[in-house]
């Protein structure tokens, strides 16, 4: 049996590919960089799976990747988590060529962004500079770029989703007059799979897109006619990139160092070269389907809870881009604590309401959560705009609002949150069920004399807040 290494497994793109990958008969080699954040589907069998944690970052970790190794897909970005991404970028594409150099890979598959001869984003730019490292490799490499990608939990997409139907009236960036060709998250997993040991595609790159070509603009008004809302456009010529950032900040759920990475790149017209794209037709045999049937699709898979992966849960909507493992110890020294507890109405429903917190679902009514999400987006934190990936099920590295889960079992009854808000230290929320009691401990390690007066001041709020949702969590309300 063929194994294939999937780097990226735990992001929006790698999530998807295990099972698609398996589904050939592959046995899948995942790269994590942080094992705990990885979820094994229950679709794929245990016997197709291969876990290794590996950092690009440090080449002395990649000897936990086998060398028996018969293709790989490189699809590692990380754009917006610090302003030095370009050479993060660049050092782990250096380190992966050394290294699969020395396996017995035979081909690697590259998924970039679509590329503007002319001019460049800084985020583009970066990614063209990792396909000309990896194409200097002695191993086949066969880049597949793409464009906006329309898919459920798409970063694009849910951009396009909160601006209309947030907004009937829309005064927007003139960027929104920019030309792009979008493609469905379904043909670039089938592009992924079915070029994989092409031996057509060899050295070569190979644009990816629908055969739709439409502004960004035209990419909204579509969407409100399929969702049956009625939205008007009007674009300002003197709007800068950062007040475009601001813009797209505040108004939807990306974070801001993500909105400005997709300002920089939205200025920039990157549409397929009708050649290339021909050509990848021909040798996968794939025909994309249409931006409507794309936007359909993805309304559809949302409709029916069926969201395999969500950007938010990717670091990209984090304020810090660390291992989860750094956060799994929760300290007791130095430690301010809320510590509660509550005999419950019954175990099942108890655990059903703890991983159910969060999202559209709420905190239980508490208003000050709401106030709490919203003084944290005003000074650059994720709010509670992230909401939550399905609405019953939480997984290690999920993305819960202004928190990221770092342990879930339904089964113990027990949930750990470290919180991702703007906070003078650090914040575990954490619920257990033991002894016939749901117990709820909220931990603060403050970073110095701020973070001692901001645990002070919030203090009184306590007995509301966490009093209230012990309430609700175990049914005694």
């Amino acid at each position: 049996m063929k194994k294939i290494l999937l780097t990226g497994a735990t992001g929006y793109i790698g999530k998807r590919m295990i099972s698609v990958i398996a589904a050939q008969g592959y046995k899948v080699v995942c790269c994590c960089r942080d094992a705990s954040r990885f979820s094994r589907s229950t679709d794929v069998d245990e016997s197709l799976l291969e876990v290794v944690e590996v950092d690009f970052l440090k080449s002395e970790t990649l000897e936990n990747i086998p060398k028996d190794i018969s293709g790989a897909y490189y699809l590692m970005h990380s754009m917006s988590n610090s302003d030095d991404y370009e050479d993060s970028e660049k050092n782990c594409a250096e380190n992966f060529a050394e290294f699969i150099e020395t396996t017995e890979c035979e081909h690697v598959v590259y998924l970039s962004g679509l590329v503007n001869e002319k001019e460049l984003s800084k985020h583009l730019g970066s990614r063209f500079q990792v396909e000309k490292i990896l194409m200097e490799s002695k191993v086949p490499v066969t880049v597949l770029r793409a464009g906006i990608i329309i898919g459920s939990g798409s970063a694009s997409f849910e951009i396009i989703r909160d601006l209309v139907e947030k907004l009937p009236v829309m005064v927007a960036p003139r960027w929104l007059d920019t030309k792009c060709q979008p493609i469905g998250i379904a043909n670039v997993l089938d592009f992924l799979i079915f070029v994989l040991f092409k031996e057509e595609s060899y050295h070569k790159s190979f644009d990816i897109g629908c055969d739709d070509v439409l502004t960004y603009k035209q990419m909204l008004l579509e969407f409100a006619r399929i969702r049956n809302l009625k939205r008007k456009i009007f674009t300002l010529p003197v709007m800068t990139p950062k007040l475009s950032s601001y813009w797209l900040y505040f108004i939807t759920s990306t974070s801001y160092n993500l909105a400005t990475a997709l300002v920089g790149s939205m200025k920039i017209e990157v549409i397929c070269r009708p050649e290339s794209l021909s050509e990848i037709k021909r040798i996968t045999g794939i025909q994309p389907f249409s931006y409507e049937t794309a936007l359909k699709r993805t309304l559809a898979k949302i409709q029916a809870n069926e969201i395999v992966s969500s950007w938010k849960d990717s670091f990209i909507s984090s304020r810090r881009d660390t291992s989860l493992k750094d956060f799994m110890e929760v300290p007791h020294y130095g430690c301010f604590t809320d510590l509660r507890s509550g005999t419950y109405d019954d175990r099942e429903k108890c655990i059903e309401r703890i991983f159910r917190l969060g999202g559209s679902n709420g905190w239980y009514g508490q208003g000050l959560w709401k106030i709490r999400g919203f003084m944290d987006v005003l000074v650059g934190g994720p709010g509670l705009r992230r909401g939550r990936t399905h609405p019953d099920r939480l997984h290690e590295g999920d993305a819960l609002d202004f928190w990221r889960v770092l342990y879930a079992d339904r089964k113990e009854g027990r949930l750990i949150l470290f919180a991702e808000m703007k906070l003078p230290g650090e914040a575990w929320l954490m619920f257990k069920i033991y002894r016939g009691k749901l117990w709820q401990k909220a931990v603060f390690r403050p970073h110095g004399i701020s973070g001692r007066l901001y645990w002070f001041a919030v203090l009184p709020f306590h007995g509301i807040i966490f009093k209230g949702m012990l309430k609700r969590l175990t049914g005694d309300s």
